[in-house]
């Protein structure tokens, strides 16, 4: 009787080891699932920010694509104002680049008249100075001016040579200060050709020109009878 107990006692402490070591087992089952879930969580907000701001950044990157991707449409103000630094810029900005040659060709022609003037000015100044000095024959820069193997004491009392020079002298400052003039003007006209090209840059200006014929019919009044006709009318 005493064996069956202690048989029977031992048997209890198998199972009651077995059941301890089951549950042991699942407790450290749980808690490793719970550990697993704790990281997934603790690093899920992480990668939910990085997957955000990599959409950002491709977010960024198809803007900058699309607005480098609009058309082109100058500003009048900056057109004018890179004209009027310095002229052919506001071609440029506005892309109108074979205007460049029309701009400085004339530029250099006003130039050119500008030298061409006042060297001439200059010379006849000088001689017409000379001549009218008390000492002609020392200052003698006028007799350039007079025909070959000519004698200058011939053209010292001459008046008629001195009026010549005088009115050569007059004519040379009159072109110079109108060559002066249009040169202002040509600058002044890139800067309003800029403006303009900028303002008009998106005009459309297809050759889309139609005509519509209709008959017409005038009613009748007091004074004048039924008429029959036709209407033109344009499209552009």
């Amino acid at each position: 009787m005493d064996l069956r107990v202690v048989e029977v006692n031992n048997k209890i402490k198998v199972i009651g080891l077995f059941l301890l070591l089951v549950v042991a087992t699942f407790s450290a089952g749980a808690q490793e699932t719970l550990a697993t879930d704790t990281v997934f969580e603790n690093h899920l907000p992480q990668d939910t920010a990085e997957i955000a701001a990599l959409v950002s950044a491709d977010s960024a990157v198809i803007n900058e694509v699309t607005m480098d991707l609009k058309p082109f449409s100058p500003s009048s103000s900056k057109a004018v104002m890179y004209s009027a630094i310095f002229p052919g810029l506001g071609q440029i900005y506005n892309r109108k680049y074979w205007k460049l040659p029309l701009v400085y060709g004339a530029f250099m022609g006003c130039a050119y008249a500008i030298t061409w003037n006042s060297k001439n000015l200059e010379d006849y100044s000088t001689a017409y100075s000379d001549i009218k000095s008390d000492d002609p024959k020392t200052n003698n820069s006028w007799e350039d001016f007079i025909p070959a193997n000519a004698n200058p004491e011939d053209y010292i009392k001459d008046q008629s040579f001195q009026d010549q020079l005088k009115r050569n002298k007059d004519y040379f400052r009159r072109n110079r200060d109108l060559s002066i003039i249009i040169t202002v003007g040509v600058y002044l006209l890139c800067m309003v050709d800029a403006y303009v090209d900028a303002e008009l840059f998106d005009f459309d200006i297809s050759p889309d020109l139609s005509m519509r014929v209709a008959p017409s019919v005038t009613e009748p009044t007091n004074h004048s009878s039924r008429t029959y006709g036709l209407n033109c009318s344009f499209k552009f």
